[in-house]
């Protein structure tokens, strides 16, 4: 396929002579003078790379980036050499990449071929992004996939590390062989080793014939382990002994099996910190940290989430068949703005949505989910429209959206509970007691006669003060109205704020009002 430039007339002598370079070259090169001619190229097959010869600051040249991002295209931006700080402006402007003239036509082919590489690589890869952080990271990919060291990936869930591992893969001499993925966190240690190495018939009760593992599938390609700071230790040892020697043994077998694999391995936490506090073992971090990437979580390059949606929105609507009007621009600020802790995943999810439940209709602000424009955590989908929306019939979307909100708090309890267990290895804690939060509800034990005659007082007396008191004869259920009133009433009402001076979710919390009887 033959690479497309498109080169604005802007500045005619400098595009003539970089013209007649690309054509050298052996690219396809299209010259315009306006924005009817703009349009008129891009209403066919978009060009790889736009190249802007002058006025950059034009009103033509804005609206030319601008169509140009909406379509992933990369662009050069040509500056006048009394141009003040060309990288700031640049960003200002959305260009992908800049020079300053008088530039050398062959420095000007040579910058587009790598801006052209750069867009293959995207597609190939999937990793959409046009700030310095992405940019790196596509780098990084171009210069690791010719070797076969091991790859260490970091970035928190949802970033996209398997797509990188896919790209080093892609661009490797391996792209011919397997790419083989398997997530540490996903099996039981007791078939986590079957799983990568394979087993012999009768290796283990249930072992009915032989199965290969992950390295011998992947054999001559790449093995991509996720989640590999959650591989249990007796494992670790057998993995650095493979990666060591490029050999194993089968569970219940006696023949060395050698293999030719690189190991792109990928975790969500800090291998380092694991180190230290030996649930990882330090010989193995080293073996699997030879080279190494850093996702960055989709708060820390909000710039590229238009893009991001963009980008889904063209797929989703293909896959699903729906018609996407689009977004307000009040709507897409929200989402740029909103602090994604599920990162691109979560933000895909939440599209999807978007195209499938607002078939032919503007999403505004008012369809973005509270979480988001709060900045919570998201995991629901986007607002079903009730009654008069135009898109709902009777109840069903409350009942729907109640239904999703009640199954993502259980997941999200369960998540942070995992996550406590996870991060609390088996050793004692000293707890700072000088630290104490802005507001704390204090429990005391009131041993003195103040009950009402049946042995029970009222919690709600007692939380007037803000400090809950224990008296002989109090249940449970009255201690816990207590501090709850407490917590409201330091909170001004604020029903979310309460829920978090009290730790609890705001569902929780709505269902102990209802029960209660509490308004």
């Amino acid at each position: 396929m033959t690479d497309r430039v498109l080169l604005t007339m802007d500045d005619l002598e400098t595009a003539v002579r970089a013209n007649a370079a690309f054509e050298k070259d052996g690219l396809a090169t299209t010259m315009v003078s306006s924005m009817d001619d703009v349009r008129a190229v891009l209403t066919g097959a978009d060009p790889d790379v736009v190249i802007l010869s002058g006025a950059v600051h034009e009103r033509p040249a804005a609206d030319l980036i601008a169509m140009a991002r909406d379509r992933s295209v990369s662009t050069l931006g040509l500056f006048e050499p009394t141009e003040a700080d060309p990288p700031r402006v640049a960003q200002r402007l959305g260009l992908t990449a800049w020079a300053v003239k008088p530039v050398d036509p062959a420095d000007v082919v040579a910058r587009a071929r790598r801006l052209i590489e750069r867009r293959r690589l995207q597609e190939r890869t999937g990793i959409i992004g046009e700030g310095p952080a992405i940019q790196e990271v596509l780098v990084k990919i171009e210069q690791m996939a010719p070797v076969s060291s091991t790859v260490l990936v970091e970035g928190e869930s949802g970033t996209g590390k398997e797509l990188v591992a896919q790209g080093i893969h892609a661009l490797s001499p391996r792209r011919a062989k397997p790419f083989v993925a398997v997530n540490c966190a996903a099996l039981p240690e007791t078939l986590l080793e079957s799983e990568l190495f394979g087993h012999e018939k009768g290796s283990f009760t249930g072992a009915a014939e032989r199965r290969l593992g992950r390295f011998e599938l992947a054999n001559g390609g790449t093995l991509f382990l996720d989640e590999v700071g959650e591989m249990p230790l007796s494992t670790q040892v057998k993995l650095l002994r493979v990666l060591e020697s490029q050999s194993f043994f089968r569970v219940g077998g006696a023949e060395a099996i050698r293999v030719d694999v690189r190991v792109v391995a990928a975790t969500n936490r800090s291998l380092k910190e694991q180190v230290s506090i030996g649930q990882f073992r330090d010989d193995l971090f080293y073996r699997l940290n030879v080279l190494s990437i850093y996702l960055p979580p989709l708060r820390e390059r909000k710039g590229d989430i238009p893009l991001l949606i963009r980008k889904f929105v063209r797929e989703l609507s293909a896959q699903h068949g729906r018609q996407f009007v689009g977004l307000t621009a009040e709507a897409m600020q929200i989402l740029v703005n909103a602090h994604w802790p599920g990162n691109v995943r979560e933000l895909r999810n939440l599209i999807e949505s978007m195209v499938v439940l607002a078939h032919g209709r503007e999403v505004t602000a008012n369809d973005i989910p509270r979480d988001v424009k709060e900045g919570g955590t998201r995991l629901l989908p986007m607002r079903v429209p009730g009654p008069g929306a135009g898109g709902g019939a009777g109840l069903q979307g409350h009942e729907l959206e109640f239904i999703f909100r009640s199954l993502v708090e259980l997941k999200l309890q369960i998540e942070q509970l995992r996550h406590r267990i996870d991060e609390s290895p088996q050793r004692v804690e000293v707890i700072d007691m000088g630290r104490v939060p802005a507001y704390e509800v204090g429990v005391r034990v009131d041993e003195s006669d103040q009950t009402d005659g049946t042995g029970r007082t009222d919690g709600a007396l007692a939380a007037a003060s803000g400090e809950v008191v224990y008296r002989p004869g109090m249940k449970m259920s009255e201690v816990e109205r207590a501090a709850i009133e407490a917590a409201l009433r330091e909170s001004r009402g604020n029903r979310r704020r309460a829920a978090q001076k009290l730790e609890i979710g705001e569902r929780t919390l709505y269902r102990k009002l209802k029960e209660f009887g509490l308004d």
